[in-house]
């Protein structure tokens, strides 16, 4: 007796149940389509429709959320290699720049130690040849001076 009560408590909160969502208008508006009615009048492929989209929903669910997931790790991953990509390419950038600094100090350094030693050489070879001019101006000088104190001397000595 007492499974009886329950199974008739049972039905009647499912009777409830469904006036109240038949009641909503919602409900109605589709109920009221051609649709509704089609199912009204043909309980089974209603019945088949309803355990069809129940079943389907678990695979739907599980393929949307792998499509879902698989398009996230898609965007991450591009985010992830191009940061990586532009870290090789900084990365070589550095690299590359440095290494044009490092040529461009040892140009210079070779640039200057060319320029100093020619210059030091075109001094000495400069002053070589201004001694030598002068050199040669003294010995002029010192025939000219030699001349003149001569006379002089001579004269003094007479």
């Amino acid at each position: 007796m007492q499974s009886s009560s329950k199974v008739q408590l049972l039905y009647e909160r499912w009777t409830v149940l469904l006036n109240r969502l038949s009641e909503d208008p919602k409900v109605a508006q589709v109920m009221n389509s051609r649709i509704g009615q089609y199912l009204s009048g043909h309980p089974f492929v209603a019945l088949s429709l309803m355990l069809f989209s129940a079943m389907a929903a678990v695979p739907f669910g599980l393929f949307f959320t792998f499509a879902l997931v698989t398009i996230i790790m898609a965007a991450v991953g591009f985010v992830f290699f191009e940061a990586f990509l532009l870290f090789v390419g900084g990365l070589t950038l550095l690299c590359v720049l440095s290494g044009i600094g490092v040529f461009a100090v040892l140009v210079a350094v070779i640039i200057n130690v060319v320029y100093t030693t020619t210059s030091k050489l075109m001094s000495c070879y400069n002053t070589s040849q201004t001694e030598r001019c002068l050199g040669q101006q003294k010995d002029g000088d010192d025939e000219t001076s030699a001349e003149t104190q001569s006379p002089s001397s001579s004269r003094s000595q007479k």
